[in-house]
């Protein structure tokens, strides 16, 4: 599969959201990213690292990511489909740790704990785990982010498959399917788990489920 830049990766997942709330329906998309790209949280400030790289600015929140060896996933519903934001957030996380359990990774996920204030802590969003996301003996999987607009919500995360968040900065606590299970992990591969451990269809009548291209 051929990967889009920051920049479009971007306005597709926002046009999934507006989709929602303009027709209904829910929705699952899989990309990758061509160049390797940086994004930063809506309200994350640009540092010097930063600006020395490929950059875009997402419409969720939380800290950097490197995106380049990975899985990238977007989840865009209605807010009821799961009851609240934080359901939303878990219980897209236990599908996915389903999938990557399939192919044989221990994965968990992370206990709820204080919240640190958006501006507190390091820039990474793989330096610490915050609760409900995919750990693997401890160490994060899966990088996700969230944004409400109106009646329906964005989720997006990165499932790394190989390389490193050094990009970043020196602080990270971050695994990789590769780590993990000794082996490269193709793009194809964890795709497939995902959508055939997916479960019901993404809409609350049952009626509607895309799984979209790039």
């Amino acid at each position: 599969m051929v990967g889009r830049s920051g920049a479009v990766n971007m306005a597709t997942d926002e046009a999934l959201l507006d989709r929602v709330l303009r027709s209904g329906g829910a929705f699952l998309r899989l990309y990758r990213w061509d160049p390797p790209t940086l994004s930063i949280g809506r309200n994350q400030r640009i540092g010097p690292v930063e600006r020395a790289l490929p950059i875009v600015r997402r419409p969720t929140g939380g800290k950097a990511v490197w995106h380049e060896h990975e899985v990238t996933y977007a989840v865009a519903a209605p807010i009821a489909l799961y009851g609240s934001l934080r359901e939303a957030y878990c219980q897209i996380h236990t599908r996915i740790a389903t999938a990557l359990r399939s192919l044989g990774v221990a994965a968990g996920l992370a206990p709820y704990r204080p919240t640190v204030r958006p501006s507190d802590g390091p820039t990474s969003c793989f330096a610490q785990p915050v609760g409900g996301e995919i750990l693997v003996q401890g160490r994060k999987l899966v990088g996700s982010a969230q944004m409400r607009r109106q009646d329906a919500f964005l989720q997006h995360g990165s499932i790394l498959l190989a390389g490193s968040q050094r990009a970043v900065g020196a602080r990270t606590t971050e695994t990789t399917l590769a780590a993990v299970l000794g082996r490269a992990v193709t793009f194809a591969e964890t795709a497939n788990a995902i959508v055939a451990n997916w479960g019901e269809s993404l809409t609350p009548s049952g009626a509607v489920a895309s799984h979209a291209p790039g």
